[in-house]
């Protein structure tokens, strides 16, 4: 079923103007539809009467009727028409009269029905003189006259200030709609920077008062998710400060004592809680804290796996430009693969440079993750015992860490089935 939606624009800019020229159009198209249809074609209707009641007694003339009253020289003042009673053919292009006299069948129409016979009507284009020939008994008339007083000459004028006034109008909505359009461009704008964790100082609530409104309910809404996000950042950075003090006299105590199974156990517990106070940390940051810059994406990829070691290969393009904050952008790739590798004998890295966004799939060859589970990965701290083993090291950080980035930088994290067998995670990130 067709929907009006499907045939309409989408943005907002467009469905505006749409609204403002529709109406403008229609209505001046009616307007000039009445115009030609009644009053110019009413006009030239007259014109014809009065050009086939001149061709009556220029025809009773020539066929020297009793009731012609005039004579040729009174018709030529009178009528101011040329006129030969005995035309011989004429070197006048008889097609023409079509595309150039457009209301010549309402001419014929009034000619026919004033003189009773077939009229041949043509406008020469070499002077716009209109030629009229008609059968007058054994003679064939011709009459030459000025193609201003068959039809209104001026009536292109109309036309004219149509199409100016309709200029005028879309000119004025194109005016107004973009001060309008701009306000919310705008704050969509600002929305999308503050999505991103990035600041807009220069941005002001401005446009109409609908407008305004939104803008300061965004204003409000990014200052509040800026004070939680402190307020969650201070106190999981006291809780980490105050763990470190304790787990760093530990640390020392262990250095002191000989070197046992126990005591290298006991340093190995000790390094991963520490290594969990950072991954706590920075998950509290959501960020690393760096400044967005543009950079090389598939360097950056190929340095992350090059860590891993030359088993992890990377296909793709050798150059991908994004913008972003790089640090926080390797560490997510870091995490995926990462997880690739723990979980999998075989990982692959493709990359994929699209129009709109760049892609980084990490695929392996290992147990998966079940399609009505792979939203729960993404839950902080959540373990998946199905598809991972209890003893695998990690503190269930690492995709919610990576889709944070994603999402932070406008892009997503997404899960799917690999063409290796195991998991794919598929790292989107826009140009």
């Amino acid at each position: 079923m067709l929907r009006l939606r499907d045939i309409t624009p989408r943005g907002l800019y467009a469905r505006s103007m749409l609204m403002v020229i529709a109406p403008v159009v229609l209505i001046l198209s009616l307007m000039s539809w009445y115009y030609y249809d009644s009053h110019i074609a009413e006009v030239n209707r007259k014109l014809g009467q009065s050009i086939a009641r001149d061709a009556s007694l220029v025809q009773a003339y020539c066929d020297r009727r009793q009731d012609s009253v005039l004579d040729r020289r009174t018709i030529d003042e009178r009528l101011d028409m040329t006129f030969t009673c005995d035309s011989d053919a004429a070197n006048i292009d008889r097609s023409s009269h079509v595309s150039v006299f457009s209301y010549s069948g309402t001419l014929d129409d009034e000619l026919e029905t004033r003189l009773g016979v077939p009229v041949e009507t043509a406008l020469d284009p070499r002077d716009s003189m209109l030629h009229l020939r008609f059968p007058s008994g054994p003679r064939t008339v011709e009459i030459i006259v000025e193609r201003k007083r068959v039809l209104t000459v001026n009536s292109h004028f109309f036309i004219v200030w149509v199409i100016l006034f309709s200029l005028f109008m879309v000119m004025l909505a194109i005016g107004f709609l973009n001060q309008q359009v701009r306000s919310i461009l705008r704050l969509s704008k600002a929305a999308r920077a503050f999505g991103r964790g990035r600041d807009v100082p220069d941005f002001r609530p401005s446009g109409a008062n609908e407008v305004r409104e939104a803008a300061r309910a965004v204003i409000d809404m990014k200052n509040r998710l800026t004070a939680f996000a402190e307020q969650r950042t201070a106190m999981l950075a006291g809780v980490s400060h105050d763990l470190r003090t304790p787990l760093t006299r530990l640390k020392l105590a262990l250095a002191m004592m000989d070197e046992t199974d126990d005591i290298k156990a006991a340093r190995a517990d000790l390094d991963d809680m520490s290594m969990m106070l950072d991954e706590y940390l920075t998950f509290a940051r959501g960020e690393e804290g760096d400044d967005p810059i543009d950079f090389d994406l598939a360097e950056l990829v190929r340095d992350a796996a090059a860590g891993f070691g030359p088993h992890v290969i990377v296909a793709g393009p050798e150059q991908i430009m994004v913008n972003g904050r790089r640090l926080a952008i390797k560490r997510a790739v870091t995490n995926l693969i990462s997880n690739a590798i723990k979980f999998a004998t075989d990982t692959q890295i493709t990359l994929v440079d699209g129009p709109h966004a760049a892609d980084i799939h990490v695929d392996d060859n290992g147990p998966g993750i079940a399609a009505e589970l792979r939203e729960d990965a993404f839950r902080p701290f959540m373990r998946l015992d199905e598809a991972r083993t209890q003893n695998t090291p990690g503190t269930g950080l690492g995709l919610t860490l990576a889709r944070d980035t994603a999402r932070a930088h406008g892009g997503d994290l997404r899960l799917s089935d690999s063409p290796l067998g195991g998991l794919r995670a598929s790292l989107r990130l826009p140009h």
